[in-house]
């Protein structure tokens, strides 16, 4: 005889399917030594922009999400060439963005969505996006990624350099426990309201070991302890009551940074609230960043910008009806403007340290 339905669990549950475990995607795309060398390398050199052993600027840059494997690659080419040549001024991380946390309904990212079409094939987007990571870091690109969903990092975390939590996950004490296992730096993004003061309370929160259930390799569900995460720094990314990027609210956030004894590491946000949500504001965002540097603010360690091989954004539709290179999130600037901006904060900062070793 089947057993009979329960009368109280699963009661909204249309289905279940099995997923590949952790360790399984991980042997099926495998972090070769050379995969394993620009991850660790990247979070080093992170690690020491964010501490001032390093006096170059993080940069975080790349499209506002992935939909596109293929023109992320594309794009991923194209940046690390452009790295190279900037190098000795800005340390460059690729933005490689997977979820996107929806304030209500919305496409949720490569991982969860990989065909954009509401299937959810999510054994697909996993490997995808590992296969794209994995890509990059054969190329000497470092990624950063924002997390969200507390299981995926067990699949693509070990090839990811840098990470943040969002506005809208940054009160979460589910993010606070998983970033302070995280195994690279993370950034943790000011409230949608343009608040400071809980992301700090993260930030000090993921300072320290914590216990909560996630999952082992094997996709076992444990209890995983935790060391804490000493790189944590916070980001402005502006609010519903605009911009929080200028000197004023820079000091006002180190300030509260400091009364909270947490380290005075900012990262500027160019793009959300600080650019009003208009992309081709980042660069008037990025420009105050560096007057800031040049004023000698130094407690603002990197920035973000969001960019894509084409201009703009598009609405979500049927991958073939897509313009290639081109946004279905948050509109990007274009990669002739990324490029020019680039080397613009470069030739910036070469000035800055010159200015530095004569005064």
């Amino acid at each position: 005889m089947s057993k009979p339905m329960s009368k109280t669990d699963d009661l909204r549950i249309l289905s279940q399917s099995p997923l590949i475990s952790p360790r399984e995607l991980k042997a099926q795309i495998p972090a070769t030594e050379e995969r394993e060398a620009t991850v660790a390398r990247g979070r080093r050199e992170i690690e020491a922009v964010l501490s001032g052993e390093d006096t170059r600027l993080l940069v975080i840059v790349g499209p506002c999400s992935i939909h596109d494997p293929d023109a992320a690659r594309e794009y991923a080419h194209r940046l690390s060439e452009l790295r190279d040549r900037v190098a000795k001024h800005l340390l460059v991380v690729m933005r490689v963005y997977f979820e996107k946390p929806r304030t209500r309904l919305g496409w949720r990212g490569l991982v969860l969505d990989p065909h954009l079409d509401g299937t959810y094939d999510i054994s697909t987007g996993l490997t995808a996006g590992r296969k794209l990571l994995a890509d990059l870091a054969e190329m000497g690109l470092p990624a950063g990624s924002e997390v969200l969903d507390p299981i995926v990092p067990q699949y693509i975390a070990d090839l990811t350099s840098w990470a943040s939590i969002g506005a809208r996950t940054t009160e979460s004490q589910t993010h606070r426990d998983m970033a302070s296992g995280l195994s690279m730096p993370v950034g943790y993004k000011n409230g949608t309201d343009g608040h400071v003061e809980t992301a700090v309370n993260a930030m000090a929160s993921s300072f320290h070991p914590h216990s909560f259930i996630g999952i082992d390799q094997e996709g076992r569900t444990c209890v995983l302890n935790t060391t804490g995460n000493p790189s944590g720094h916070l980001i402005l990314r502006g609010g519903r009551n605009g911009p929080n990027y200028a000197p004023e609210s820079v000091k006002r956030a180190g300030e509260i940074l400091e009364k909270a004894n947490l380290p005075r590491r900012l990262v500027i946000d160019c793009s959300h609230g600080n650019s009003r949500k208009e992309h081709t504001q980042q660069s008037t965002v990025l420009e105050s960043v560096l007057n800031q540097r040049a004023a000698g603010e130094s407690s603002i360690r990197g920035a973000m910008i969001e960019s894509n091989l084409v201009a703009g954004r598009q609405d979500v539709a049927p991958r073939d009806q897509l313009a290639y290179g081109v946004s279905i999130t948050d509109a990007c600037i274009g990669w002739d403007d990324t490029e020019r901006l680039l080397l613009q904060t470069a030739e910036a900062e070469a000035a800055r340290k010159a200015g530095e070793m004569s005064a």
